[in-house]
């Protein structure tokens, strides 16, 4: 009774106050396909010091990225966060500041919200972006949605080289509204004839670079295809350390750009809370979900910043907002624009160059070892080969060796025939000493 203190006989009068039989008719809406059929499998209760002990435990098994060679990414990278970025963050006017609902108490919020959206506007090519999305996967989610509200059309197409976990909330989105979207089967290769797939009825196409296999597109006649026939081109990236080197989507033709800003500023987490990025064209601005923060100036002629626009759920009519996202992801973004300050411009370019450096390093290494093919011509830090084992397995083997390989494609695409695929990704982390026990690791094991 400490944590649940209703009785059988309180939780009926409230489902008689509400006018329901039952506690399942309250998730009449929820598709019975997303329902549990009985209780998580846990422990049904355990005193506080068993828990911490439990936990403790379990929390011991784990690998930590930066204590063995590390080559994991699909999405989320492990990269040198400078300690000035923990320590800066930490400030109280930083930790302490109040969201920017109250503009007058959140000057130096705007601000660092302000400097976040024009970094991000540059990096990505685009005219104008927001304060930022909870991560890369909801971003594209609601990009597609911006872009039927643009077009007034409710088709997307998906390419084949899109994360899977980003086309999976994109079509439980669109499930949910009862848009079609058309998803083209994984890519390797990136030869999808994807413009075949546009038509007077699409809205939007959304394609990534680097795709999750690595590979590196260029979206121009993509885009001229989409623009030709009135739709969106989406381009979606989960690596933006790699905006540092290749040519930025905006600059390609693209009309939203979304991805994860988390290899700037943030660390793994074990898997969040990260940040995610959202830009588009000028002419979009009113349609694009979150937040924009602006620069004015005040009654006394000082420089100011204002919460310019804000067409979420919170501030104006439900049928009038773009989106319900509550918030930003506000520590996140601050950690970002830390980051990206102590860099600058030629600070990023030469990190990027220093990514690219030793993937290419360890692809040529790797490309030597009997069992392993290399599959990509152009990639950033990432790339994808064929073993002549199980993916999933060889990771396994290595990993009691004390080296985690990266991630095998049957983990994100199940049962789609990928099961020899392996993604390995080589950030500046990785040391000469890493990449040879890697190369000596598939070695013993293949």
């Amino acid at each position: 009774m400490r944590y649940l203190p209703l009785s059988d006989t309180d939780r009926g009068e409230m489902l008689a106050r509400i006018g329901v039989a039952d506690i399942d008719a309250l998730f009449a809406d929820v598709p019975k396909a997303m329902l549990l059929d009985g209780p998580v499998d846990l422990p049904r209760r355990k005193s506080e010091m068993e828990v911490e002990r439990i936990l403790s435990r379990m929390a011991g098994r784990n690998v930590a990225a930066g204590s063995v060679p590390f080559f994991v990414g699909a999405g989320a990278y492990k990269h040198h966060v400078p300690a000035t970025v923990d320590h800066v963050i930490q400030r109280s006017e930083f930790l302490t500041s109040y969201t920017p609902y109250q503009p007058e108490i959140a000057q130096g919020t705007l601000q660092y919200l302000f400097e976040f959206q024009t970094q991000v506007a540059a990096l990505t090519g685009m005219e104008v972006a927001n304060a930022s999305m909870y991560d890369g996967s909801t971003g594209t989610g609601e990009a597609v949605l911006m872009a039927h509200r643009v077009t007034k059309r409710r088709k997307a197409v998906l390419s084949g080289g899109l994360h899977p976990h980003y086309a999976e909330v994109v079509q439980t989105l669109s499930r949910m509204s009862g848009d079609a979207v058309v998803a083209m089967p994984a890519d390797v290769m990136a030869d999808e004839d994807i413009i075949g797939r546009i038509d007077g009825e699409t809205s939007c196409v959304v394609v990534q670079t680097p795709d999750v296999f690595g590979n590196l597109r260029d979206l121009t006649a993509i885009a001229e295809a989409a623009h030709k026939h009135g739709a969106l081109l989406i381009a979606v990236f989960t690596e933006v350390m790699s905006l540092g080197l290749v040519t930025p989507p905006g600059h390609m033709g693209a009309d939203i750009v979304v991805g994860e800003g988390q290899s700037i500023g943030n660390g793994l987490n074990f898997g969040g809370p990260y940040v995610g990025l959202f830009a588009t064209r000028q002419k979009y601005i009113r349609q694009m979900p979150g937040r924009l923060c602006g620069e004015t100036v005040d009654a006394n002629g000082e420089r100011g910043f204002v919460l310019t626009l804000s067409t979420r759920e919170q501030h104006i009519r439900r049928d009038k907002a773009t989106s319900n996202i509550c918030t930003n992801s506000g520590l996140c973004c601050l950690a970002f624009t830390i980051h990206m300050t102590l860099l600058g411009q030629a600070g990023l370019t030469r990190l990027a160059r220093v990514n690219h450096a030793n993937a290419v390093k360890l692809a040529d290494m790797l490309a030597g070892v009997k069992g392993v093919e290399v599959l990509n011509g152009a990639f950033f830090n990432e790339f994808t080969v064929r073993l002549s084992r199980p993916a999933a397995e060889v990771v396994e083997a290595l990993a009691e060796r004390g080296v985690l390989a990266g991630v095998p494609v049957s983990r994100l695409s199940p049962g789609a025939g990928l099961d020899d695929l392996l993604l390995v990704a080589s950030t500046e982390i990785n040391t000469d000493d890493d990449r040879a026990a890697l190369v000596a690791g598939l070695k013993e094991v293949l």
